[in-house]
């Protein structure tokens, strides 16, 4: 995906901005991080801080979003996140807000650098399970904004469909259906809670092998946790997955909902309908085999 037309987000871009607007780290070194997010250009800023700049526009109110919400989410949670500690102003050099945060320790993490999957899963579990048991007063409806996370799969329909129709015989269509389908039959009915809306490898941190911080809360709402479980398909073993399910007391219905997410992330990129990380999704043809195999209880 292409950055915001016509600019070049570089280390050149942040300093200027960085001096402009927050002079005292106006020396501080600038350099890329590798791999760089979706959402966000990401830099390293002096030994202690990170500068993030959303790639398009659309991802642009979820700087507010953070800076509003994770000062008070994070004295909550067991393990360490993303803390914002100033916000950047739309300027001639870049047109929309920006952020920057404490510089959190660890690596982006992958099935392979973890010591025991299912201990991975426990505490994440353990985590999401922290976060939606803070309290919502006044926290922000899933929306546009966040692309629905949250929100009533509903709003998915077309795409799920128009990925059906590009795959044909690809996959097992019907299986597919009677995935979505009955998720969708099975609304959200208990009163919302907090959910981190993109919970992916790229977004979890390991040290040592085990968790250790979670970052990018761009699609931070209140409302449905369910799309929070994508990771149980996309990332765990069958063996996992349980850890997963049973530490978040996760019941069938939502269980449907978080396994119809996942799917509808897997169809849309299988299909070409949209792109993604190739570290989150990096065979969505396996994902929707496994999403099958869960449905029919394999």
């Amino acid at each position: 995906m292409a950055d915001i037309p016509g600019l070049r987000i570089d280390a050149a871009l942040v300093r200027r901005i960085v001096a402009a607007q927050f002079p005292q780290w106006a020396t501080f070194s600038v350099e890329p991080l590798s791999p760089q997010g979706w959402s966000n250009r990401v830099f390293r800023l002096g030994p202690e801080l990170v500068v993030r700049l959303p790639r398009l526009a659309a991802y642009a109110p979820a700087i507010q979003r953070e800076c509003s919400w994770l000062p008070r989410l994070g004295p909550n949670l067991p393990i360490p996140i993303a803390q914002p500690i100033a916000r950047g102003v739309p300027c001639a050099d870049f047109g929309h807000h920006w952020s920057v945060l404490r510089w959190l320790p660890g690596e982006s993490a992958s099935a392979t650098d973890v010591n025991s999957l299912s201990d991975f899963a426990q505490d994440l579990a353990r985590f999401l399970v922290a976060l939606q048991r803070i309290d919502t007063s006044g926290g922000p409806a899933p929306g546009v904004d966040n692309f629905h996370r949250g929100g009533a799969l509903a709003v998915y329909d077309g795409q799920v469909q128009d990925a059906l129709d590009r795959l044909g015989g690809e996959i097992d269509i019907g299986a597919a259906l009677e995935v979505w389908g009955g998720a969708e039959e099975r609304p959200f009915r208990s009163a919302p809670v907090w959910l981190h809306g993109d919970v992916s490898l790229g977004n979890l941190l390991v040290d040592k092998g085990r968790l250790c911080g979670v970052i990018d809360f761009g699609n931070l709402a209140v409302g449905d946790p369910a799309c929070d479980l994508v990771i149980a398909w996309n990332a765990f073993d069958a063996q996992s997955r349980a850890v997963f399910r049973k530490t978040l007391v996760c019941d069938d219905e939502m269980w449907a909902r978080g396994r119809a997410w996942a799917l509808w992330k897997a169809l849309i990129v299988l299909a070409g309908i949209a792109q993604t990380n190739a570290s989150e999704l990096s065979d969505p043809r396996h994902i929707i085999d496994g999403i099958v195999r869960d449905y029919r209880g394999h």
